[in-house]
Order: C-alpha cells, then sequence, then structure tokens
C-alpha cells in the first residue's frame, strides 16, 4: 500500500489499492478532543454468506473504538461491493489486510495498532497477525474448526476473544478449547445466550470492546 495516498480528513468512504484491484473502504475519525494515537483496522464475516464491512458486529466494533479515540478502517474484502477481484479463501485477503495495516501505520507514524475481526475476519486477521505485529489483537466468534489454522502463530501483544455461548455459526466449545491451549491465554469473554451475530447483544459487545481495550489505551492527544 502506497504510503503517499493520504489520509482522509473526515470520517468517509475511501478507495484504497489493494493486489487484486480497488479495495472500497471507510476510515472513522473520532470527535475532537478525543483522538488518541491509536489506530484500528477490522475485517468483516464471511464474503460468500453476505459478509461486507456493513455487518452489524463490524460496525458495532468500529464504533466501541472510535468512541474511545481510535482512528478506524474498515474495508470490504476483494470482490465485495466496490472492491474488485475475487473471494480468494483468505490468501489474497490476508495480502491485502497486511498492505492496509502498513497503509495505516504510514500515514499514522508512531500510532497503536488494533487489529480486529469478526467470524473470517478474525481468522484472516489471527493468521496474519504475526506478520502485522499489532499492539492488540480482537478476534469475535472467531471460526476454529471451520479453516485450518495451521499457519497461526500468536502475536505477542494481548489479545481479546469475544465469543457467543449460542453460536450457531461456531462451535464456541471449539474456541474455548482452543484458546485454553494458547499460551499465554488470551482475555476471553463468553456471551450467555448470544447468537453468532449477536442479535439484541450488540450494545454488550461495543462495551465488553471498550472494557478490553481501555486500559491499554494513550492518553487522547
Amino acid at each position: 500500500m502506497a504510503p503517499e495516498i493520504p489520509f482522509p480528513q473526515a470520517t468517509g468512504a475511501i478507495t484504497l489499492a489493494g493486489a487484486a484491484g480497488a479495495i472500497e473502504a471507510q476510515v472513522g475519525i473520532p470527535e475532537a478532543g478525543m483522538q488518541r494515537a491509536v489506530i484500528a483496522v477490522i475485517c468483516h464475516p464471511h464474503p460468500l454468506h453476505g459478509g461486507s464491512m456493513t455487518n452489524k458486529v463490524v460496525t458495532s466494533c468500529e464504533r466501541a473504538l472510535r468512541d474511545l479515540g481510535a482512528t478506524t478502517l474498515r474495508f470490504n474484502f476483494r470482490g465485495v461491493g466496490a472492491s474488485a477481484g475475487s473471494h480468494d479463501d483468505g490468501r489474497g485477503e490476508g495480502d491485502d489486510l497486511v498492505a492496509l495495516c502498513a497503509w495505516m501505520r504510514a500515514t499514522h507514524p508512531g500510532a497503536a495498532l488494533i487489529l480486529a475481526g469478526f467470524s473470517f475476519g478474525a481468522y484472516v486477521s489471527m493468521l496474519r497477525a504475526a506478520t502485522i505485529a499489532p499492539e492488540q489483537l480482537i478476534s469475535i466468534a472467531p471460526p476454529i474448526g471451520r479453516w485450518h489454522l495451521d499457519g497461526f502463530v500468536q502475536p505477542h501483544c494481548p489479545w481479546l476473544v469475544l465469543q457467543p455461548d449460542a453460536d450457531e455459526v461456531v462451535d464456541a466449545q471449539a474456541v474455548y478449547a482452543f484458546m485454553a491451549e494458547r499460551e499465554p491465554p488470551p482475555e476471553l469473554i463468553r456471551f450467555a445466550g448470544a447468537s453468532h451475530f449477536f442479535h439484541g447483544r450488540l450494545l454488550d459487545l461495543r462495551a465488553a470492546v471498550q472494557s478490553g481495550v481501555r486500559a491499554l489505551l494513550p492518553a487522547p492527544a
């Protein structure tokens, strides 16, 4: 991702360049006086099952982080919306994610990076986390058992995992078992009775995201 592409001065749409062509994205800038030296990139769920950057879990996570003072970027994976290319089972999507994080860092030198993903987006971000080396990783309903995580290398940063107990897409027990095997273990928050898409629980999700990152944030600039 070319660092010469300027970062917008206001919240709104932007088109970036990925390996497969244009990437449709949306940036979010905190209110005046709230901005911190923190950037966040949020990845959406599976493109072949209706996933996009407008997914309510994605936008809830983005708003939670922006309200804490993080400058945010959410984007459509290749083949979704106005993003060029076609679905690549996480490989090309991961390449685009690495490039987007590099652009965010180039346009915000010195800022801490929060890398977040929901479902398929959690899978892509987990596989690339060691390469990207974020200051914090957030995985929402990571699809343990649905896609191979053989190449996963746990990053050396705080890791927040949010998992619905009544997930109808992801095996919650598989997630709990996988996380229990990690060293060090991530901070795991279970949502009793919640579905995969957090229907009726989006405000709880926002609160949990903020609780899990607030203590690690620098003071507002």
